[in-house]
């Protein structure tokens, strides 16, 4: 049995990142496991994967290490690459891809963080300081140290920073500006995949219903599509994407909440074959120096091109 006491450096990780790095060799579902059955404990009690770490934290860690996971190899995260938009010795901001996920789990052997660690194995921190979805590019931030990381969770939790993204909708916006205000209730279908809905009746009574805001102002209207831009007040999960398809606006690519006809159309003949929605810019104070800073993502070129298309095509 190990025991362990989380270092000032370590804290305000999750409990499975801390675990994936100090377990080497011991793959991640076997790490999911001894989490979820209480083999490890925190502090005495029971965790959970996603559980942040604070400072002074005594763990208690099962003798995984000395078993032998010959058929079970731990997945080696690929060189991809994420371009840099911004990095101090605190942060770095990167204008993440389509199609990477954040982190890995729920049947994913890597993601986005798994794979800048592996490109800077000599960084002792690096953690996601908030999440975007796997479909969506753009502006993320990444800490480096944790008072870094705390400073850009408060932010994020009381709301200082402003985040915005870009959509391209189905449909002719009639409205210069809009506010949601429509909370959010986070479900699992029965396959077991994570999905949201707008509350209402029995779902009002759940702990899993969160208020959510989002303002949204048009940028073009283009012929059957709206290109607008998001601001995020609050931060759920899906929330733009659900937001936009309640008020009829289902942004092109939503494999969730789209349209999945015109989705098929436009994937099928290589017009569109990811969603189109990006996080086009974040400002916010450096959590440690209190500089503003501001930080824009371009528009990915596949994106680009099909507002060219769409353009051109009903000229």
């Amino acid at each position: 049995m190990q025991h362990r006491i989380v270092g000032e450096e370590e804290a305000g990780q999750r409990l499975d990142n801390y675990l994936l790095r100090h377990l080497k060799g011991v793959p991640k579902s076997k790490v999911y496991r001894i989490v979820r059955s209480g083999e490890v404990r925190v502090n005495g009690g029971r965790c959970q994967p996603d559980q942040r770490l604070v400072a002074g934290d005594q763990l208690r860690l099962p003798p995984v290490r000395c078993q032998v996971f010959s058929e079970e190899k731990p997945p080696v995260a690929p060189l991809v690459d994420l371009p840099i938009l911004y990095e101090d010795e605190a942060l770095i901001a990167l204008n993440k891809p389509c199609g990477i996920a954040v982190h890995g789990g729920s049947g994913l052997a890597w993601g986005l963080i798994e794979a800048l660690r592996a490109q800077r194995p000599e960084a002792r921190f690096l953690e996601l300081a908030h999440r975007l979805d796997r479909e969506t590019s753009g502006v993320l931030l990444v800490a480096k140290k944790r008072a870094a990381l705390v400073g850009l969770h408060d932010m994020f939790r009381e709301q200082k920073g402003d985040k915005r993204y870009l959509a391209l909708v189905r449909g002719v916006w009639t409205e210069k500006s809009v506010q949601v205000t429509l909370p959010l209730y986070k479900y699992l279908t029965p396959e077991g995949e994570r999905r949201v809905r707008i509350a209402k009746g029995r779902d009002l009574q759940s702990p899993e219903v969160k208020p959510a805001e989002t303002h949204f102002r048009l940028k073009k209207q283009y012929p059957g599509y709206a290109l607008v831009e998001a601001k995020l007040k609050t931060g759920r999960t899906h929330q733009i994407r659900v937001h936009l398809a309640a008020l009829g606006y289902p942004i092109v690519g939503d494999d969730k909440y789209g349209d999945f006809t015109l989705n098929k159309s436009l994937a099928s003949s290589k017009q569109l074959e990811r969603m189109f929605l990006h996080a086009a810019s974040m400002r916010c104070k450096h959590p440690v120096t209190g500089e503003v800073l501001h930080f824009e993502a371009p528009l990915p070129p596949e994106l680009d091109r099909f507002l060219t298309l769409i353009e051109r095509h009903n000229s």
